[in-house]
């Protein structure tokens, strides 16, 4: 890894000719069409998926039956993106319900998002929780000095979510309310593996990795040793202290991004950040250097898996999510994220 600025490139992959996801075997494979099995399993069990859409009134329905008699009705994930901002404004505006945002900040938030996050809560006046701490700095640190296969990602997302439900607990809120959208969703209409299905192909390969490195870092490592081994552990130790429904406004919600991003830049003061990864999204500066790995060693990411399940489902064209998935960063960003892991010597 260099710090030249210069445009990273990976080895292409040949990909599906219907989504966006790469012959990755052997989890995925590409029949002689050239469309890979996971569409093909769609096409099989599409039938027997729900047909019914869901609507905006049976969101209000969860609503009214999970208000809280408390001070906060929901606990809004809010990250500073579009997505989770909308989920907040809707919650707030649309609902009239009385949120209280959540923001965890594990070091690496960047700028743009943190002021988006701003932004939202001192318009809408709601409260603001910020959770900032380095406590996993630590474990993201191991993964990419030992170039271990586990995605940065997921162990990320298995704390951020154990944080949030803790939260939900001290406050005692009865609703946990996220910006995921339909692709980042299973067909259930609430979500309980909070939008990766670690049992579908597309991950198979992310999560044994994942879980060959939590399960030899945590034995080794004191500090971790309590740390959960997978999402499902996340929620099966949450559901035993506080009962949070866990669900996201977009889901309902026939309301494009494009519509709700120029009512937030219009309210609340909101920008895309300058730099991001895929197009049009918000994140982390981490995921910058999740994201290279990802398509280092899978060649994919669970961005691809995302935006494949829109293709499939008609929320999104192929053309579309090929453009927002261009690799649009350079390794000077690469080099920043190693740098504030302290492995200047890798770079």
């Amino acid at each position: 890894m260099d710090a030249s600025g210069t445009k990273i490139e990976l080895q292409p992959r040949v990909i599906c000719q219907r989504c966006v996801l790469p012959e990755s075997k052997p989890d995925i494979w590409l029949d002689e069409a050239g469309v890979c099995n996971i569409c093909r399993d769609f096409d099989k069990q599409k039938d027997s998926y729900p047909q019914a859409k869901l609507l905006e009134s049976d969101f209000v329905k969860i609503l009214n039956q999970n208000k809280s008699a408390g001070k906060y009705d929901c606990l809004i994930m809010c990250s500073g993106g579009k997505d989770s901002t909308a989920a907040l404004y809707y919650m707030k505006k649309r609902y009239k319900l009385n949120p209280l945002a959540f923001t965890f900040d594990h070091g690496f938030e960047t700028e743009d998002a943190l002021e988006n996050v701003r932004n939202a809560v001192e318009t809408l006046g709601v409260d603001f929780l910020l959770f900032k701490s380095d406590f996993m700095k630590e474990m993201f640190a191991e993964i990419a000095r030992s170039d271990d296969k586990a995605v940065l990602c997921h162990p990320c997302s298995m704390w951020y979510m154990g944080l949030t439900f803790e939260m939900a607990a001290r406050f005692d809120i009865p609703m946990i309310v996220a910006g995921w959208t339909k692709g980042q969703a299973t067909h259930q209409p609430l979500m309980s593996r909070c939008g990766c299905n670690v049992h579908q192909a597309e991950f198979v390969s992310m999560s044994k990795s994942t879980q060959a490195f939590l399960d030899r870092y945590t034995k080794a490592n004191q500090k971790y040793k309590d740390f959960p081994r997978s999402m499902e552990e996340v929620l099966a130790t949450a559901k035993k202290r506080h009962k949070a429904m866990v669900v996201s406004p977009h889901w309902f919600l026939p309301i494009d991004a494009s519509e709700y991003v120029e009512i937030l830049k219009k309210e609340l003061k909101w920008q895309f950040p300058r730099l991001s990864y895929p197009g049009l999204s918000t994140n982390c500066y981490l995921n910058f250097l999740s994201v290279h790995n990802s398509m280092k060693n899978f060649g994919y990411t669970h961005y691809h898996v995302e935006m494949s399940k829109m293709i499939r489902e008609s929320l999104l064209s192929r053309q579309e999510a090929l453009k927002l998935l261009e690799i649009s960063f350079d390794h000077e960003v690469l080099r920043r994220v190693m740098e504030k892991l302290g492995l200047l010597e890798r770079v």
